[in-house]
């Protein structure tokens, strides 16, 4: 395994985090700023009115997209499983 095999496979694993964590984080981020835009105009300051809508809507996000993130996950450990066996017969550890 060359050192370029192993930065694709970190460059890999960071794109597949970026694209599970970065929907959550986005939406998140707008659910927070809307609500503090509410909050700040109503002089209502309350920690749960951000925390249970928050919770809410990622909750609805990952059952959305949960098959997304799964299959995400699933064609990642294909291609580590794929390269681990290519290694392994090649090396002459798997017959």
């Amino acid at each position: 395994m060359t050192e370029e095999t192993i930065l694709q496979i970190f460059k890999d694993a960071m794109l597949v985090i970026f694209k599970i964590a970065g929907p959550l984080l986005i939406i998140s981020m707008i659910v927070g700023l809307v609500i503090a835009i509410i909050q700040a105009a109503t002089q209502v300051h309350e920690q749960t009115l951000t925390f249970v809508p928050k919770l809410v809507i990622i909750g609805v996000l990952l059952f959305v997209l949960g098959s997304f993130f799964t299959t995400t996950l699933m064609e990642f450990m294909q291609r580590i499983m794929d390269m681990i066996t290519e290694v392994g017969s090649h090396s002459g550890v798997i017959s």
